[in-house]
Parts: structure tokens; sequence; C-alpha cells
């Protein structure tokens, strides 16, 4: 019956919030592609020369820089200390992206490292009880849940942290990239910056809502497997 009330209380939870944060992806996917502003950030180098350019002004050269127009990712990877840059040629949030990126690659070097560790540690336990769980070898099913629920937070915290960190500051780290760069008139600078500043506010909150409910998700399917065994 437990397992029952958890799994009640995170759907209310993902229903509410989702009301409440007004989430819309679909919206967030159109708002990445405006012609003009596409045109606009257009005139700046290639996305490997921002990067260099944004890591020089960091005072932060040192960082790897990979592109792979395959992928749809632009990740910094803090183990590598390497930013890969994915197929963000054609959207004017390319300055903004790899601004976000940039900016990870300076943050505290000790919670980069303890997110990427602790998020596989999490990963790891979170298929280990799954397995179990779906065999029926887990026992204290309820103590092992309480730790998932404490994993989670601790993931989520720490990964909020540095994701806030770099996206509130990105915003004016690609301004002032392009205002240096001179690419494009102010004017022009303005137009892309204010399109920034109503996709940071939707994109944001999404950011938060997803991960938390990547997390109340997993929650939920070890609770669904452990009533059901």
């Amino acid at each position: 019956m437990e397992f029952i009330i958890i799994i009640a209380i995170i759907i209310f939870l993902i229903i509410l919030l989702s009301i409440i944060y007004g989430i819309n992806f679909k919206k967030i996917k159109e708002m990445a592609n405006i012609k003009e502003l596409d045109n606009i950030t257009s005139k700046y180098p290639n996305n490997k020369e921002i990067c260099k350019s944004i890591l020089k002004k960091l005072e932060n050269e040192d960082v790897i820089i990979e592109e792979d127009e395959k992928s749809d990712m632009t990740v910094y990877v803090a183990m590598s200390n390497k930013i890969c840059i994915g197929n963000l040629k054609n959207s004017y949030t390319r300055i903004q992206t790899i601004a976000h990126e940039c900016l990870h690659s300076i943050q505290n070097r000790k919670i980069l490292l303890f997110n990427f560790i602790f998020s596989n540690i999490y990963l790891l336990y979170f298929i280990i009880i799954f397995l179990l769980a779906c065999f029926g070898s887990l026992p204290y099913k309820m103590t092992f849940v309480a730790i998932l629920c404490i994993f989670s937070l601790v993931y989520y915290s720490t990964r909020m942290f540095l994701e806030n960190d770099a996206m509130i500051k990105a915003r004016y780290l690609a301004k002032e990239y392009m205002e240096e760069n001179k690419s494009a008139s102010q004017d022009e600078i303005n137009k892309v910056i204010k399109q920034y500043d109503i996709l940071n506010d939707i994109g944001i909150k999404s950011v938060h809502y997803q991960l938390l409910v990547n997390q109340l998700v997993k929650i939920s399917i070890i609770c669904i497997i452990c009533f059901i065994r």
C-alpha cells in the first residue's frame, strides 16, 4: 500500500508542477528557430572559433574543443576537460549555448567531478535495485526506495546548482562576446538578447522540471516493480 501512495503522490506532483511552471516543450522548440535571428548570428564565426574566443575571455584556454555535427547535444565533459559542440550551426541560440558550456568549464572543479562521479554511482544503484526488484530479490524494499530518494535529491541539487549558474550567466557572456566581436549591429544584438531572455524564462523552468521529473520517474519505476513483485 505504501508504494501505491508514493506513486500517486509523484503523479500528482508531476501534473501539478507542469501546470504551475507552464511547461510547453513544443513552444521552446519552435522558439529555438527564428529565421531573422538565425541570419543575425550567422554573421559570427563558426562554433569552434566562438568557443575559443569565449574560453580566452574566461582565461581558460586549456579546454579541448570538438565538433560533431551528427549530434544534437553540446556538452562539457568534466573528466576530460572537453567541450563537444553538436549541430548548432543554423540556430541563433548557438552563441548562448556555447557560452553556457564554456561557463561549466570554469566552475568549481570539485563540484564538477563530484557531479560526474556521483551521477554514475546513482545510475548504477538504480540499475542494480531495478534488476533485483524485477527478479523479486530486493530485501527491505522501502529502505532501498528511501536510499534512492536521498540519492535523487543529492543528484538533483548538485546538477541544478551547476546548471543554474551556467544558464543565468550565459546570457550576459553571450552578449559581451557579440558586442566585442562586432559582427552585428547593436540593434541586431539587442534583438537576439531580447529573445534569449524570453527563451530563458521558459527554458530554465523547463530544465528544472525535466530534471526533477526524471528523478521522480526513477522512484516510481522501482515502486511499481516492488508493488507488483
